[in-house]
């Protein structure tokens, strides 16, 4: 054996094989070691599969509650309910027999509805001794009961009086009651041969003048639109319209904020306990069965007017100080009055009682010499120009104190503004008639807020399947749909008080439903932001579990494939 140092070359490394010098194959595995990797493999994906993507699916996934959906809609579409509202009147005819009373009312009906131009709102002549029913078998406690419960309430009383010497019928409506006095010749009562009278048809005119505007709100509330009411003026509408925009949204709480603001140090104070207690607590009252009401006052001394607002200029010819009307938007200083824009859950109405510095007094506005005016949605002004008296300097001044006598115009005003926030129709003349008209008008825009509300709910669940819907939601829109039906019942009854109770409640939980705090957070988390955040964390873990799992598949196949050859 010979070899060579340097370049030469070796006659051992002539004699090895090229090959095994080139590479080495690895040993084969075991089938001990093949079935351990194969097991290491199975464990991690049983893992993943029984453990980890239930875990994963529970904790992330969205509860959404069931809704009935085609139901919230058919409300919204006005489908399932078309409010009407029958209003009971009683006619009260004490002089007439049982025979001649009936064939009255029968007539008197019969043109009632040939003038009648709006089905959902129409009225029903019964006679208010007429006792109708059968009650046999009941108690007079369960009979009450029933009663409270199942009769219609009365709209309206209308007493026939026969008084001689009248050429023509004529009627007197009570302010302070809702009661229709009509006095008519003995010779107009119709004979039962006849299907009409002068009577008959001067009852009917004078009724349908008094729901006129009622009339024309609701069919403005239900369709948007009064004109095709032909009876309907167009003065009228523009009425309707105007105090719709000025009145404020339906609350089932308002707090009322009387202010006393004067730019100098008197007056500082004022009998406003006594003048609530005169002038608007028997109207809070009366307003009970529609809305609750509070009450807090204040006094602001050194009230300025805001340094935008214009001036009050001086009009010789009348020898008072005067506001444009363009002026008054800008009146009321909200940066430095302290006018709580809130108090509580429901909105405040502001009344502002404002004195004016001697050396501008008295104030009124130019273009109609008022002294008063309203903020739409917000409250209103009034301008108080008491008599000045002089002091030892002989300059003019306020006077301290506000008696009664003093606020009395000022807070005669509050309470007709109050009635115009409130949305309180002008007619007719009698307030109790005017209350009861808030009360179905209210009724009815409570009825189509809610189902509006459900209406939004159900297309909100349907463009958007990502956000949860809670348990709570699902409370709430069957309270609400509840009470929507409940409130339509009564209207079709005429138990308008209840149904503007029931309104009040589905607009309550429409309210809650629709603006669940839960349900608003998912609407800014989409499924793009998911797949953000799992890939990051999911990528490294998954990519080794996957290549083995495709790895111990292909050999499964070939084995398989080997065995079948």
């Amino acid at each position: 054996m010979t070899t060579k140092t340097g370049d030469q070359e070796s006659p051992l490394a002539s004699q090895v094989d090229p090959q095994t010098s080139v590479s080495r194959v690895p040993p084969p595995e075991t089938p001990a070691a093949v079935q351990t990797r194969f097991r290491v493999i199975a464990a991690f994906w049983a893992v993943i599969i029984f453990l980890g993507f239930p875990i994963w699916w529970k904790t992330t996934s969205i509860y959404r509650a069931s809704l009935p959906l085609e139901e919230m809609v058919h409300w919204a579409d006005g489908k399932t309910c078309r409010p009407v509202f029958p209003l009971e009147i009683h006619l009260s005819t004490p002089s007439l027999p049982y025979i001649e009373a009936q064939h009255l009312l029968r007539t008197t009906q019969h043109t009632l509805d040939d003038l009648n131009e709006f089905a959902a709102h129409h009225l029903r002549l019964k006679l208010a001794n007429d006792t109708t029913g059968d009650h046999t078998g009941q108690d007079s406690s369960e009979h009450v009961n029933y009663a409270a419960r199942e009769t219609p309430d009365t709209a309206l009383t209308v007493r026939l009086l026969p008084q001689e010497g009248l050429a023509s019928p004529r009627s007197e409506l009570h302010a302070a009651t809702t009661q229709l006095d009509v006095f008519y010749p003995p010779s107009q009562i119709p004979v039962s041969s006849s299907s009409n009278s002068p009577l008959s048809t001067f009852i009917a005119a004078e009724l349908q003048q008094l729901y006129g505007e009622e009339k024309a709100t609701i069919a403005h509330i239900l369709s948007g639109d009064t004109a095709r009411l032909a009876s309907t003026s167009p003065q009228l509408a523009e009425d309707i319209s105007r105090r719709l925009r000025r009145s404020m949204k339906y609350a089932e709480t308002y707090h009322l904020s009387f202010s006393l603001f004067t730019p100098g140090a008197e007056p500082s104070s004022w009998d406003i306990e006594a003048a609530v207690n005169e002038y608007v607590s028997p109207l809070l009252q009366a307003l009970s069965p529609i809305s609750n009401f509070t009450v807090d006052t204040q006094v602001q001394l050194y009230a300025n007017f805001a340094p935008t607002a214009p001036k009050p200029e001086y009009d010789e010819s009348e020898a008072v100080w005067t506001l444009k009307k363009e002026g008054l938007s800008a009146f009321v200083n909200a940066a430095e009055w302290p006018l709580n824009p809130s108090i509580g859950t429901g909105p405040t109405i502001n009344f502002i009682l404002y004195v004016p510095d001697p050396s501008q007094s008295p104030l009124v506005v130019k273009e109609n010499s008022a002294s008063s005016w309203i903020v739409p949605q917000w409250g209103g002004v009034f301008l108080l120009n008491p008599p000045l008296s002089n002091d030892e300097q002989g300059s003019r001044s306020n006077p301290a104190h506000l008696s009664l006598g003093s606020l009395g115009p000022a807070f005669m005003t509050f309470s007709h503004q109050l009635l115009t926030l409130l949305g309180t129709p002008s007619t007719p003349a009698s307030l109790p008639l005017r209350l009861q008209t808030s009360i179905r008008i209210r009724a009815a825009t409570l009825l189509l807020s809610a189902s509006s509300t459900m209406g939004s709910l159900a297309r909100l669940t349907e463009s958007l399947p990502s956000i949860p819907i809670p348990a709570t939601v699902a409370t709430s829109v069957s309270t609400t749909l509840s009470h929507l039906t409940a409130t339509c019942s009564h209207l079709r009854e005429g138990r308008f008080g209840a149904a503007l109770a029931s309104a009040r409640v589905a607009e309550t939980e429409a309210e809650r439903s629709f603006f669940e705090k839960s349900m608003v957070g998912q609407v800014y988390f989409p499924d793009e932001h998911k797949v953000a955040v799992y890939l990051p964390l999911l990528g490294p873990i998954g990519v080794p579990l996957v290549v083995g799992l495709l790895r111990e598949l292909k050999r499964i196949a070939a084995k398989r494939k080997a065995k079948a050859s």
